[in-house]
């Protein structure tokens, strides 16, 4: 069963327990409610090796759990739209009994577009609407503070607020506030598609994991190994390197001689100690004195998770380095994995005319992928020829004949030049299209 950690406000924590109920009974929910918005990372802390998913009442504690945890499938919050702004309107207006003319409300910055909407629309139905934004670790003094300062000077007559600190605070001196909070159907939807979604992990955490491993020019290195039995104790320390790996992924080894090996585990496990396997990959090329090459695939089925992993060996002999590489079931590519150069990409692409038109240029999928891929990854839609040199390792000229061929068929325009602290020709600065 799975344990999943609730965060929010006591209140909160409450109502999305009520409905987490009604849709789901196979997961175990644990409580772990707050007074204070700082509160939530020391619960964080605490409680992370407890439960195996984490929910927040909202993104304001999401994001202040995001400063000291890994933000991936096992986290989510409880998505607010424009619903719930006017829920909490409509709310305050009918605790006092007559339509508000001027309010003031306080929101995290640009939490999504669908809130944004809503704000406009409320700014649409009052006189006046004043807008505090503020970030995860805002103060509540100054939250306070700027809606009593409205109300004591007359300038609104009610307040919207996502505090409960605040709330309280406000309620207690007497100005008309409102707690807002998301509506039930929001709840609902989101524990919906969380709930999914923990499934879908459970179901990828269970597929077939093959990992192989290849040590390079393991016959040349016999050769230069003057005793049998000095091969023979290498080839035992390789293998208890390896049965180590085995043990700490649940798997089976299989030595396919030739100083290559196969590692049958989990999805789950190997990607858990991806790190270990790293770790053991290094001790062996120190060992060996020669590059290891990793290739790890996944699959619903054993075939199909070894075509993967092969194809991914492949992938990881072709580069300089050699980092651990994976091809997922659905064909995507992680290359230099656990690494800060790390890159996803698909070499599938279901795009008629993109096909056509990378045919047309002699391209193949999988480089403009990896090129797409980077630019992604470096936060910019433009890049010279160095750029892709350096990053997808490969020599310049042969970069300058790819976005050569890009440009020729449309797929890249050079959109300026990058000026040279050295006297030499400025580089081209390139976009795809």
């Amino acid at each position: 069963m799975y344990r999943i950690g609730v965060v929010g406000p006591s209140l909160s924590i409450e109502r999305i327990l009520n409905v987490a109920r009604e849709i789901e009974q196979g997961f175990a929910f644990i409580a772990y409610p707050y007074t204070d918005i700082k509160q939530v990372k020391d619960i964080v802390l605490a409680h992370d090796q407890q439960v195996d998913y984490w929910l927040f009442s909202g993104y304001i504690p999401f994001m202040a759990a995001q400063k000291v945890l890994a933000v991936d499938e096992k986290t989510a919050y409880i998505f607010s739209t424009e619903s719930s702004i006017y829920k909490s309107f409509m709310e305050l207006v009918y605790s006092q009994g007559r339509l508000l003319g001027c309010v003031s409300i306080d929101m995290f910055a640009a939490t999504n577009a669908a809130e944004g909407e809503g704000l406009q629309r409320l700014g649409e139905m009052v006189h006046d609407l004043y807008v505090k934004t503020f970030a995860a670790d805002a103060d509540y003094k100054e939250l306070y503070r700027f809606h009593y300062d409205l109300w004591r000077n007359k300038n609104i007559e009610g307040v919207l607020t996502c505090f409960p600190t605040v709330y309280e605070a406000l309620d207690k001196v007497g100005v008309p506030v409102q707690l807002m909070t998301p509506t039930r159907i929001e709840i609902f939807q989101t524990l919906r598609i969380f709930f999914e979604k923990i499934k879908t992990s459970y179901y990828k955490d269970t597929q077939i994991g093959v990992a192989k491993i290849e040590l390079n020019n393991f016959d040349v290195l016999k050769e230069k190994l003057e005793k049998t039995y000095a091969v023979q104790y290498l080839e035992l320390r390789i293998k208890g390197t390896l049965i180590e790996a085995c043990e700490k992924t649940d798997g089976s080894l299989i030595e396919d001689g030739g100083g290559r090996y196969t590692i049958f585990s989990s999805r789950g496990a190997i990607e858990r100690e991806i790190h270990t396997l790293k770790e053991k990959v290094q001790y062996l090329t120190l060992e060996a004195n020669t590059s290891v090459a990793v290739g790890i695939g996944f699959g619903k089925t054993v075939l199909t998770a070894e075509i993967n992993a092969h194809r991914a060996l492949q992938h990881s002999k072709k580069k300089e380095t050699q980092a651990i590489t994976i091809v997922q079931d659905d064909g995507t590519v992680i290359e230099a994995v656990g690494q800060t150069q790390e890159l996803t990409y698909a070499y599938r692409s279901d795009d008629a005319a993109l096909l056509e038109t990378l045919k047309a240029g002699k391209i193949s999928v999988k480089t403009f992928q990896k090129i797409a891929a980077l630019l992604q990854k470096m936060g910019s839609k433009k890049f010279t020829t160095k750029d892709l040199a350096a990053n997808l390792q490969m020599s310049e000229r042969n970069a300058q004949g790819i976005v050569a061929k890009l440009c020729s068929v449309g797929l890249a325009a050079c959109v300026g030049e990058e000026a040279q602290l050295n006297k030499g020709r400025p580089s081209k600065i390139y976009c795809l299209k």
